[in-house]
């Protein structure tokens, strides 16, 4: 049973940073592609960043110079730093990881970012 648990969320006021942290377990294989998602009150879930296992990243117009997406390939562990927050920028934030040889497709339950103005 593959499990991802979120970290890292919290209360922070706008142009401050936070570092969200994703860790997978219960896979022996590297996820293929791991994804930030975030989803605000009222609106559809959207794609933030994602980052391949060759390291290939790709980010949302609205966060690209602001945040940088990474992990830890062998450890299936993903991070997401966010500078210059932005009270747009709350949401829940959400991890997923496709590991193809499984046929997976999963995701964790979520963590709270709150960016006060």
């Amino acid at each position: 049973q593959v499990q991802l648990v979120e970290s890292g969320g919290g209360l922070v006021q706008a142009g401050g940073s936070l570092k969200l942290s994703c860790a997978a377990s219960g896979s022996p294989f590297s996820a293929n592609e791991m994804t930030w998602y975030r989803q605000a009150p009222g609106k559809q879930r959207e794609l933030v960043a994602t980052i391949t296992n060759y390291g290939r990243t790709n980010y949302a117009d609205s966060v690209k110079g602001r945040f940088t997406i990474s992990r830890d390939g062998p450890k299936n562990t993903m991070y997401l730093q966010m500078n210059s927050l932005k009270p747009e920028d709350t949401a829940v934030y959400y991890c997923n990881a496709k590991i193809r040889v499984m046929s997976g497709d999963y995701w964790g339950q979520g963590t709270q970012v709150t960016v006060s103005s």
